[in-house]
């Protein structure tokens, strides 16, 4: 599925060197699909290249944060959250906030615990190099045969249907084509939204943490929340790295004035821009199947309920019309 989405963004990079001629000499089509691929590559590649260096930034910035002035700068707060703390019952009589939280780091980072998780990583990279190369491999071959996964399903499927099964795959495809476009272009503009925002409040890393909000915005409902979290914590984070030990809760307000700010815009035009207009279904109807698809998988589902659904009101629109409740369903999938 993820070589299908890849390819979809390589389809059209093709057909333009497709149409490229050296003294009429015309690029090989395997060779527009190569070209296409690599280019893919070197886009995530130099996505890579830019935000590693601001990712080892933000790191050396926290070893850098002076531990014993923050507490000084903290110690009404976290006496007053280990008085709460302590009537609720959730660390010991006798013991402090700060105490709790190197206990646990302590138990957390074990020599062991160190051990496996290493052995995860180097697990995990040899799992996500073997996936990324079958993605790319996948989509090479898509993209250079844009006909092969319609032959492939009209194999499986009877003679008498090949007519309503073209047209349900060009349907799907262009509605699928769409949406990711306008996805692609929702988390652009929530990613300049927020380093704008940000930069012009003269928040540290403004453009790290404008990336990391805009790729967890590509989760429905969630995602937003969880980026404004991890925004936040870096944004925070930046400004105690540089000593500015006052301007914490100033900081504080601004960042979460802009996240909230971005995500007011973003719910209220991007959103039904893209999720509704794009697969031409009601608002309404998108955030229920997001619902369902999270409630049946999880994140997964509900990363996949909007494509999958799309795809099933075409198949139910071209195999199901006689019933009312997929005439319904599928009278917007007709409006220009």
């Amino acid at each position: 599925m993820v070589a299908a989405v890849v390819s979809f963004v390589g389809q059209p990079i093709k057909q333009f060197l497709d149409k490229i001629r050296i003294r009429k000499i015309k690029i090989p089509h395997a060779l527009s699909a190569l070209l296409a691929v690599l280019t893919i590559i070197l886009v995530f590649l130099g996505l890579i290249a830019l935000f590693v260096p601001l990712i080892v930034n933000q790191a050396a910035a926290i070893s850098e944060i002076d531990v014993d002035k923050l507490s000084q700068n903290l110690e009404g707060t976290t006496h007053w959250l280990d008085t709460k703390l302590h009537s609720l019952g959730m660390i010991k009589n006798g013991q402090t906030l700060q105490s709790f939280i190197i206990t646990q780091a302590k138990s957390l980072v074990g020599i062991g615990s160190v051990g496996a998780m290493l052995g995860n990583l180097i697990s995990a990279a040899g799992n996500i190099f073997v996936g990324v190369f079958a993605i790319f491999f996948i989509s090479f071959f898509f993209i250079k045969d844009e006909n092969m996964f319609e032959e492939l399903v009209l194999l499986i499927v009877p003679e008498k249907h090949d007519k309503a099964t073209r047209v349900v795959i060009q349907d799907s495809k262009e509605l699928l084509k769409r949406y990711f476009i306008g996805i692609s272009a929702e988390l652009l503009c929530v990613m300049l939204l927020i380093t704008l925002g940000l930069w012009i409040f003269g928040i540290k890393n403004a453009l790290l943490i404008g990336f990391f909000a805009g790729i967890m915005n590509i989760i429905p409902y969630l995602g937003p929340v969880i980026g404004s979290a991890i925004g936040i914590i870096l944004g925070i984070t930046a400004t105690m790295a540089g000593g500015n030990y006052n301007e914490l809760m100033p900081a504080f307000f601004k960042l979460l004035g802009v996240f909230v700010t971005v995500q007011l815009i973003d719910n209220n035009i991007l959103v039904p821009l893209i999720y509704a207009k794009s697969v031409k279904s009601h608002p309404l109807e998108i955030f229920l199947v997001i619902i369902m698809g999270g409630s049946l998988a999880g994140l997964l589902g509900m990363l996949l309920a909007v494509p999958v659904y799309t795809v099933l009101r075409v198949i139910a629109r071209e195999f199901f019309q006689q019933f009312r409740v997929v005439q319904k369903m599928t009278e917007t999938m007709d409006q220009k």
